[in-house]
């Protein structure tokens, strides 16, 4: 496996703090990541601590061959100033249900099932697969914050919606929001920066 960590692609619309990952087996694998934050000058900055929002720190993420990615959370003094991290990878595991070529998309829908805006208050997403295998997700609610420009913008707030969920064949599931997940719903909808994302797991 190999990492690039991409802070800010430059361009809109694309999350920042991406890590991505390149799978060269001809499997599905299951990583488990740790991280050391850098500065510019490739210096080790040892108060920041590094998370994941998808899991690939902690054995949740699947990560199929070829391209896939995570997103990487920051804290601590310097947490701005992080501009590249190292990557050990920890152990890897054969994934019992294998990722499809496609992303797995996500539609927030009303409490009558129709679609709508993710920045509204949503009471269901709809996730679909569109391989011709069956697929395992989760799917993460996240907030963002607002930065100044030259700073990344990074996932303040990460909340599951539902368990693990297995997609059918060129099919759909639907996922309700409910617990944590309503209460965060109800917080921060009608914001300016949330995210729906399902992402391949175990």
């Amino acid at each position: 496996m190999s990492f690039r960590y991409v802070g800010d692609s430059g361009m809109d619309e694309t999350i920042n703090q991406a890590l991505e990952i390149t799978n060269v087996a001809r499997g599905s694998v299951v990583p488990v990541l740790s991280f050391e934050a850098l500065d510019d000058s490739h210096q080790v900055l040892p108060q920041v601590k590094v998370s994941t929002v998808y899991g690939s720190d902690r054995g949740t993420l699947v990560a199929p061959p070829g391209m896939s990615y995570d997103i990487l959370r920051f804290s601590g003094p310097r947490e701005h100033d992080v501009a590249d991290v190292r990557v050990t990878v920890k152990s890897t595991a054969v994934a019992r249900i294998p990722a499809g070529i496609h992303e797995v998309t996500t539609q927030a829908l009303d409490s009558q099932g129709r679609e709508i805006e993710r920045f509204e208050r949503f009471a269901a997403v709809r996730v679909t697969n569109e391989d011709g295998q069956p697929v395992s997700v989760r799917i993460a609610y996240i907030l963002w914050d607002q930065p100044p420009a030259g700073v990344t913008q990074q996932a303040v707030e990460v909340t599951p919606v539902g368990g693990l969920t297995v997609i059918p064949p060129h099919g759909t599931a639907v996922v309700k929001v409910t617990g944590e997940a309503a209460a965060a719903v109800a917080r921060n909808s009608n914001g300016p920066a949330v995210s729906i994302k399902a992402y391949n797991s175990q």
